[in-house]
């Protein structure tokens, strides 16, 4: 659908400034306006993506934790990049990523909203006042010098700069085309009043933002305008209005790939506009009053109409905010009910997707969110492949015994099972970590997404271990047999003592997460081992164990201590080596060369195997 919208709004675009140059020389000039300005806009975009990873994501994160400061971040950060549509996608990437709440999320919409309001205000207070050129050469050159840069800071600072040099530099030719255009031909004969001019114009301003893709642009054509006296004080009022209902196409394109909390923000974002529209054109008579009494008191001159739009514009988006507000908890829940939650697919990914490539801190948080979702569906599969049931092992206060009172065969088809809620998903993350590779991304982050794909292969070869495990369990545990069904026993007993423990680390705070107890349960796992072909010997002459049944313990308790390493090794890597969560990624542990290389060597091996299964 994303790209079907494109598809259509590309040709008719272009087949109407096709006819718009050849009815007028004038017309180019401002059309070269806007398009220098909308690629400002995309310079500005791409300079501030180039501090992803850092301050914006950092101060996003802490900033979500109250209304007011989820407000507060869209207003702020919206007037300072100057571009909304930035702020949307960061917020639905995040979103999806489960890094924020909705609630969060539509806090920094509304402030978004308002932060554009910056925009009218710079347009009109300050680039049709002086001469907007003279500062846009400057800024090109210097600009221009640093986005050749290698450091990716100075690029990102030559683009702001370049984008901030095309911005001015398109209003500039903006005004000059609309100045020049009044001469020749007078837009101001289409002006219409009442109802039906309010309609029509705010129609036309929607219309121009879907196109154009950003509100900005179509209040810098609108004040401008304005200004040259190309269209009327009151159609300029519906023009903007119908400008902010334009922006909601933004989020709902980002919202296309996104999840269900994605979609769910973008038809916030589609509620919120469309009614603060609603309530300024029903209220345009009292507005418009308010306007010239508050612009009198702040000094508007009463014929800068220029002026009165931007404080239309900002007093409208205040009142649309101040009217949702009280209405929150009842927006949230009609939004809830028209974009359900969907079911639970244990089978798909949950939270690897499109909305979430674009920023760093987004693409690892998802990352590990989706290997934690890999395990959990590995760790049910483990234990009904022993036919345990992992929450009677979690809430055990002896795991031993549990296991061996745990005799009924637990009836499914492991392998199926593999297929659809392991393999598919450890398909996806592989997938999702070669996108991300192709991606220009710091060297530390592609670093710890390899290392959350290598946990994921590990706890899938463990997995697939258990798999081999199974009908042996499963003929020797189910009823008491003597010796063979204790030693099987042992094996199941050493697994489950594992997830259990890996399960209180999850449910540990990061600071109190240690590695000791995994040093000491790897060293017991292989002190095992070792024991595992004495003990056999003895119970062999003991003659409580026949050749027969020897030796299939002895090739399932190879595939079970290569269960335990991979799960061991996949703890370490998630919960010990690697990052928090959600906290901005400091390494907890570093280990010494040897070390690294040795854990490399493993964790390449793991992957080979498991990228063939």
């Amino acid at each position: 659908m994303k790209y079907q919208l494109r598809k259509v709004l590309l040709p008719v675009t272009i087949g109407m400034l096709i006819a718009g140059f050849w009815a007028s020389s004038e017309f180019q000039e401002i059309a070269a306006g806007v398009a220098i300005f909308l690629f400002g806009m995309l310079m500005l975009e791409d300079g501030f993506r180039q501090f992803s990873g850092g301050i914006l994501e950092r101060i996003l994160e802490q900033a979500t934790r109250s209304m007011p400061r989820s407000m507060a971040f869209g207003l702020v950060t919206t007037t300072i990049v100057q571009s909304s549509s930035l702020i949307s996608v960061i917020t639905i990437s995040f979103l999806s990523a489960g890094l924020i709440s909705l609630v969060a999320g539509i806090g920094i919409v509304f402030g978004a909203n308002i932060g554009t309001t910056t925009g009218a205000w710079l347009i009109a207070g300050f680039g049709l006042k002086v001469n907007i050129s003279a500062y846009a050469m400057p800024l090109l050159v210097i600009g221009v010098v640093l986005v050749f840069q290698r450091s990716k800071y100075l690029r990102g600072t030559g683009y702001v700069l370049a984008g901030l040099g095309f911005l001015f530099l398109g209003i500039h030719h903006m005004k000059i085309g609309f100045e020049t255009f009044k001469d020749t031909f007078d837009l101001n004969r289409y002006a219409m009043t009442g109802i039906a001019g309010l309609l029509v114009y705010t129609l036309v301003g929607a219309l121009a933002t879907v196109i154009m893709q950003s509100s900005h642009a179509t209040l810098v054509l609108i004040i401008t305008a304005l200004a040259a006296g190309q269209i009327s004080y009151e159609n300029a009022l519906a023009l903007a209005i119908g400008a902010n209902i334009g922006t909601t196409i933004t989020a709902i394109l980002g919202s296309l790939s996104a999840n269900y909390l994605g979609k769910q923000l973008a038809l916030s974002d589609v509620v919120f506009k469309v009614s603060t529209a609603a309530v300024a054109l029903i209220l345009i008579v009292p507005l418009r009053g308010f306007v010239d009494v508050l612009g009198g008191m702040i000094g508007i001159a009463e014929d800068d109409f220029a002026l009165k739009v931007a404080l239309f514009h900002t007093i409208f988006n205040v009142m649309g905010v101040a009217i949702m507000l009280p209405l929150l908890t009842r927006l949230i829940a009609f939004i809830e009910t028209v974009i359900k939650e969907p079911q639970a697919d244990l089978s798909r990914p949950k939270y690897l997707s499109e909305a979430v490539d674009e920023f760093p801190a987004t693409i690892e948080a998802a990352m590990r969110k989706e290997v934690k979702h890999l395990y959990d569906n590995s760790v049910e599969l483990i234990a009904h492949g022993l036919n345990l049931s992992r929450h009677e092992i979690f809430a055990a206060t002896d795991v031993a015994a549990t296991v061996r009172n745990s005799r009924k065969t637990f009836e499914f088809d492991i392998d199926e099972r593999y297929e659809t809620r392991v393999k598919t998903l450890y398909a996806a993350i592989v997938e999702f970590t070669t996108r991300t590779g192709e991606k220009n991304m710091p060297p530390d982050v592609l670093d710890r997404v390899y290392a959350m794909r290598d946990v994921a292969g590990q706890v899938v070869h463990a997995v697939k271990a258990v798999k081999h495990l199974r009908r042996n369990v499963t003929t020797y545990t189910t009823h008491n047999q003597g010796a063979v069904t204790e030693i099987y026993n042992a094996l199941r007993t050493e697994i489950a003592r594992i997830l259990v423990e890996i399960y209180k680390l999850d449910l540990a705070e990061p600071e109190d997460r240690s590695n000791l107890w995994l040093d000491g349960e790897a060293a017991q796992v292989e002190e095992d081992a070792r024991n595992s072909i004495r003990v056999v010997d003895a119970l062999i002459r003991k003659g409580s164990l026949d050749a027969d049944a020897a030796t299939s313990f002895l090739n399932d308790s190879g595939y079970a201590y290569t269960a335990m390493r991979d799960l061991l090794t996949a703890a370490r890597a998630y919960y010990i080596e690697s990052d928090s969560a959600v906290a901005e990624v400091e390494r907890i542990l570093a280990l010494d060369e040897d070390e690294v290389s040795e854990v490399v060597v493993e964790n390449a091996d793991a992957t080979s195997e498991n990228t063939h299964g």
